[in-house]
């Protein structure tokens, strides 16, 4: 294969797949990683791809574009459906606290808990809290403020002024996107500084992502990795990215 195949190649790649890792690339291609590197730069000058630590994203990745919850609620829904049934596991014991994030996978969890549930759940969900409102055992705290047509969460003022006051078990975190260098991100200020609050409200931080999130950035950074005690995501994930994680401090949990 000629370098001008490769690259062509490897742009096609990254694009399809979200994120490749040059280690994954040199095998795949049976090159070595220095003339992987090479190839990768020779792509970013030609604005096709992104390169960040030990790989490279599409160069469109990091982005403010921010799809409808009704469009992400069909994408990749079985990975999600997985993830959910694993993150069911983390749960506290009964009668204990839980904060649930907006977002398509967060709700997933929601939709799986058995209807004798017993805990105490804040969310900021309207779809969310219109599951959780069915189930007798449940302690349903309902966050307001502005709701966000474009993710049915609530934000602003009010919702931060409540969560200051929380304190929770176990916070379930989704994001848009998640990278080493960039931390959790996602493309909208205000759903950001939920987020944020919801992380720092909890003793336990359990984000859940499907593996085309890992390795992204979206505009907002709303947190480091640092304070995150598990990911949970899907077996799709690229072996580099789950030893970099690891390597990070974090617990890794396929589904």
């Amino acid at each position: 294969m000629y370098a001008e195949e490769r690259q062509q190649a490897i742009a096609g790649l990254v694009a399809a797949r979200g994120r490749m890792s040059v280690t994954a690339l040199a095998d795949r291609y049976g090159v070595t990683t220095e003339t992987v590197r090479r190839d990768l730069a020779h792509l970013e000058r030609l604005g096709l791809v992104r390169r960040v630590h030990g790989g490279a994203i599409p160069a469109a990745s990091l982005t403010v574009a921010e799809p409808a919850l009704s469009e992400r609620e069909h994408t990749r829904a079985e990975s999600k459906d997985r993830i959910a049934a694993a993150a069911t596991t983390l749960l506290p014991p009964t009668g204990g606290s839980v904060l649930f994030d907006a977002g398509t996978t967060t709700g997933r969890i929601v939709a799986a808990l058995p209807p004798e549930t017993d805990l105490t759940v804040v969310t900021n969900s309207v779809p969310i809290a219109a599951r959780l409102a069915a189930m007798s055992a449940v302690q349903l705290h309902l966050l307001g403020g502005r709701v966000r047509g474009v993710t049915q969460a609530a934000v602003g003022a009010e919702a931060l002024s409540v969560l200051s006051t929380l304190h929770v078990d176990v916070a379930f975190i989704g994001t848009n996107a998640l990278s080493i260098e960039h931390g959790l991100s996602t493309p909208d200020a205000d759903e950001a500084a939920i987020k944020r609050a919801m992380v720092g409200a909890a003793d336990r931080v359990v984000v859940v992502a499907d593996s085309t999130k890992i390795g992204r950035r979206n505009l907002v950074s709303f947190a480091s990795l640092d304070p995150v005690d598990v990911l949970v995501t899907d077996t799709d994930l690229d072996e580099t990215d789950c030893r970099q994680l690891i390597e990070h401090g974090i617990e890794v949990m396929t589904a």
